[in-house]
């Protein structure tokens, strides 16, 4: 069955990093978008960032932009959130999501996500 799980949340101080990773199993990863989102407390879902079948492209958020990076290994089967300069505004819990094509409303399965926490 179709499965993704992230990992790398924890609690970070303002302006530090973290690197999210999102294992994904159970289809073929290299078919497939995929999509970061988060949701912080108290609020809805935000879209983070696309990145396209081959990881060439991506779009981010202008919220994140210039500070997140999204990556594919899609040998390991893995999306990757690279994310420099964190704000307490980017306190979330993120979730990773795939999708068929870059139509974000069109993506299907997301993990459980990973709870990212910027204070100090």
């Amino acid at each position: 069955q179709v499965q993704l799980v992230e990992s790398g949340g924890g609690l970070v101080q303002p302006g530090g990093s973290l690197r999210l990773s999102c294992a994904a199993s159970g289809f073929t990863f290299s078919n497939y978008w995929m999509f970061w989102v988060r949701q912080a407390p108290g609020k809805g879902l935000e879209w983070v960032s696309t990145i396209d079948i081959g990881g060439g492209n991506t779009v981010y958020a202008d919220s994140v932009l210039g500070r997140f990076t999204a990556s594919r290994d899609n040998a390991v089967n893995t999306l990757y959130l690279q994310m420099n300069s964190l704000k307490s505004e980017d306190t979330a819990v993120y979730y990773c999501a795939r999708g068929p094509s870059s139509d974000y409303g069109a993506r299907d399965y997301w993990g459980q996500g990973t709870q990212v926490t910027v204070s100090s």
